[in-house]
């Protein structure tokens, strides 16, 4: 199984860390978070992976170098410049075949990566999208008024569910189509393409653990 990695962001929100470091080699405990999902995506029988790498792309590949250490193949896409989190898969039309996973490198879950693609390969979509649940309370009386603002309703401190992308997707090669190669494109644009052109995109609910360790707050959970 393939899997793609994203791995060359800027890391703006770990700032300062990130001017000299990284994000995918920022630890975890011991290991860089980018090591843990390697082994992750290894245990669950992905074989081959390639690292989208820009910003100190240099550390990244000196670091995993061909991926024999780990007991699979690593290869690298290298950005000259900026293309966003879509527009890169665009340099790996010729190596991209059948169904593949596509993550950022800064995910901390537990999700099943090997049962995430066999559902997206069960509903025969062109992607799907890994997604956990979230909430916010409302620390007020919430009121609904009707176009002549009268009392509709009246809901004191309100939690409101919703859900997430978790970073994690699964696509079908016939998606690389939507995507022209150099322009800039970040995969939300991409889900919205595909949805103007008709084209079913599935969500999967993981409901397990999962931190973007890209977030302050969550790097320091992940610790």
């Amino acid at each position: 199984m393939k899997a793609v990695i994203l791995a060359g962001g800027l890391g703006t929100r770990l700032k300062p860390y990130t001017t000299v470091f990284p994000k995918p080699l920022m630890p975890i405990g011991e290991s860089p978070i980018l090591e843990i999902i390697i082994r992750q995506l290894k245990a669950r029988g992905f074989d081959e992976i390639t690292l989208a790498v820009g910003h100190l792309a240099e550390l990244i590949m000196a670091f995993f170098n061909d991926g024999s250490k780990y007991g699979l193949k690593i290869d690298y896409s290298r950005e000259e410049k900026k293309l966003g989190t879509a527009g890169g898969l665009g340099l790996l039309k010729n190596r991209l075949k059948d169904d593949f996973l596509v993550m950022n490198g800064d995910v901390l879950t537990s999700l099943d990566f090997s049962e995430f693609l066999a559902f997206h390969k069960r509903t025969g979509s062109k992607a799907t999208i890994a997604l956990n649940q979230r909430h916010v309370d409302i620390d007020f009386g919430v009121i609904e008024l009707d176009s002549d603002r009268r009392l509709r309703g009246y809901t004191e401190k309100p939690r409101i569910d919703y859900l997430v992308s978790m970073g994690v997707y699964a696509f079908h090669e016939s998606i690389l189509e939507y995507i022209p190669a150099n322009p800039y494109l970040d995969i939300p644009d991409l889900m919205k393409r595909l949805l103007a052109d008709g084209e079913t995109v599935n969500g999967y609910i993981h409901e397990g653990y999962w931190l973007d360790i890209g977030r302050p707050d969550d790097y320091r959970k992940g610790q």
